[in-house]
């Protein structure tokens, strides 16, 4: 049965834990900021500068906290399909209309204010495949409902690759997690999409004339096929791993044409930057910003530099200092101690928010729930991955640390809606 008690409150039931890790976050972030435009030279304050334009977004993103608190949690269900319409309408708008910045045309200019439709795509986009999960004809099983959530995750994916961003796009991917909390998707297509980006990263990796690429893989592929048939004895599963065996080999072979052929040359220069320590502290572009980001984050050492202390920020050596690598900050200022408290304080959050999906008694929230705690995750791991040279520099921002309006919004909404939802637990209807 439904309970129609309502909190006579806006804040009666959120929890509080979770929001003071937010506001941390925020804290850390708008201090980075500060640090890494900050000139003496120029007034404190200006509407001008970076962090007195993050105030402004911290400010709105508190008036849209209370919006957020104030509706009924029932309406993130209701409208879910709407918003979902309505965000493809925006992300093929900006296609024809949008603002190009770095490559990518994926702005909406209004007046002073100039959003990106893409970040607010994750969390409507969260919403439509809970509802749609949690409707009587999505059934574990069947292909149906497999082929209707892929399409539901497709469609912005596709949209934002026609604007190429591509970084943004990626996110997405993380939506895989939820479908395989949720049972949709089986264990052997997880497990093939990440055994599917080793192996490209292989390929490319590997010389064409060394043994290992002509031998060691042929025959790693055998054993495996001879341990399994002792073990299973079914000609027809020996038949089923021999044909993707084949096609995995092949496919390491030709992940150089792909690579060559399908990717454009600054996506190849961001990969090849991984696969190779060769790089010029002198020129530009991934090689020169991944070095400093490197070297910022080096320098600071053990305690960091202090604030307003660091050289490489200081010094602009250090590409999209405010945004994308507001982690080089961190990392140079407050060294590795400050770096393990800010990563401490995402792992927090990450775990406290899969704490609170899994005690929901409705299905819709826990899936939502997950989706919030992945779409997070990937933002906070990819950022940092690649801002020390573990993964591909590409527009990933750092979750209420990075400047933008966006980012901050979007993430603040994602965040707080489930909030809101685990703030009425006890009035929702049960569904399993």
């Amino acid at each position: 049965m439904k309970n129609n008690r309502h909190k006579s409150s806006i804040g009666e039931g959120v929890d509080g834990l979770t929001i003071l890790i937010y506001f941390a976050l925020l804290a850390v972030g708008w201090v980075s900021i500060f640090a890494a435009v900050y000139d003496p030279a120029q007034p404190w304050f200006s509407f001008s500068l970076n962090y007195t334009k993050q105030l402004i977004w911290i400010g709105t993103a508190l008036v849209i906290i209370v919006l957020i608190l104030s509706f009924d949690y029932r309406n993130y269900e209701t409208f879910a399909y709407i918003g979902y319409g309505l965000m493809l309408f925006l992300l093929l708008i900006v296609m024809f209309v949008g603002k190009e910045i770095n490559g990518a045309r994926s702005w909406l200019d209004f007046g002073p204010i100039r959003l990106q439709p893409s970040e607010f795509a994750k969390f409507i986009t969260a919403l439509a495949l809970a509802k749609f999960l949690v409707s009587s004809e999505a059934k574990t099983e069947s292909l149906r409902t497999k082929i209707i959530a892929g399409v539901i995750l497709f469609l912005p994916v596709a949209f934002i690759i026609l604007q190429n961003d591509t970084g943004s796009a990626l996110v997405f991917s993380v939506f895989v997690f939820v479908l395989y909390r949720e049972k949709i998707l089986p264990e052997w297509i997880l497990f093939g999409g990440v055994m599917m980006a080793i192996l490209f990263v292989v390929g490319l990796a590997l010389k064409p004339q060394s043994l290992f690429y002509f031998l060691v893989i042929p025959i790693l592929t055998i054993a495996v096929l001879i341990i399994l048939y002792i073990k299973e004895k079914k000609p027809s599963t020996i038949v089923f791993i021999l044909s993707v065996s084949v096609a995995l080999i092949i496919y390491v072979y030709s992940t150089k044409y792909i690579f060559e052929q399908f990717l454009a040359p600054h996506q190849q220069e961001r990969i090849l930057v991984l696969l190779n320590d060769d790089i010029d502290p002198q020129g530009r572009g991934t090689r020169y910003n991944l070095f400093h980001s490197k070297v910022a984050i080096g320098s600071g050492g053990l305690w960091g530099k202090g604030f307003l202390n660091g050289t490489q920020t200081k010094l602009n050596y250090v590409p999209e200092q405010s945004t994308d690598f507001i982690f080089c900050t961190v990392g140079e200022e407050y060294g590795w101690l400050g770096s393990l408290l800010v990563i401490g304080l995402y792992l927090f959050l990450m775990i406290r928010l899969i704490l609170l999906a899994e005690r929901q008694r409705d299905k819709f929230v826990r899936i939502y729930g997950y989706s919030v705690a992945s779409i997070l995750f990937f933002h906070f791991a990819i950022n940092i991955a690649m801002t020390i040279g573990l993964f591909p520099v590409v527009g990933i921002p750092l979750p209420f640390l990075s400047y933008g309006g966006s980012s901050l919004w979007s993430f603040t909404i994602l965040l707080f809606i489930f909030i809101k939802l685990d703030a009425h637990r006890e009035q929702q209807m049960e569904r399993k």
